[in-house]
């Protein structure tokens, strides 16, 4: 891999960029939380070649919503559960809106 394409992943949000020191940080907590959201599998940073956790801006957004929910109160395995349910319904949302799309282009009358 040369340098230019170490720059070109940047822009990839399943890109693991970010070590767990750096990622605590950016999300102004712990890193035994991001252990701890790891040990509920709510992410799984990859492994650099070393050994060291690397996380993604995805997972970072995903632990940053854990996170938002157990400042409010709810315990550590319940935010897990809610955020991965509100990760699936986004999903399910998505591919629901592409195939109406689909739908639409390839059979007008199927929208009225």
């Amino acid at each position: 891999m040369t340098a230019d394409d170490s720059y070109d992943r940047l822009d990839d949000d399943d890109y693991p960029a970010y070590t767990m020191g750096r990622a605590a940080e950016m999300l102004g907590t712990t890193q035994g939380f991001l252990r701890a959201l790891g040990e509920a599998r709510l992410i799984t940073p990859l492994r650099s070649a070393g050994g060291h956790r690397r996380y993604s801006r995805y997972q970072l957004r995903i632990a940053a919503r854990a996170r938002e929910l157990v400042d409010h109160g709810t315990p550590i395995e319940a935010a897990c559960r809610i955020v991965i349910l509100e990760d699936q319904l986004e999903e399910a949302q998505r591919i629901n809106t592409e195939y109406r799309r689909a739908t639409e282009s390839t059979n007008p009358t199927a929208a009225a």
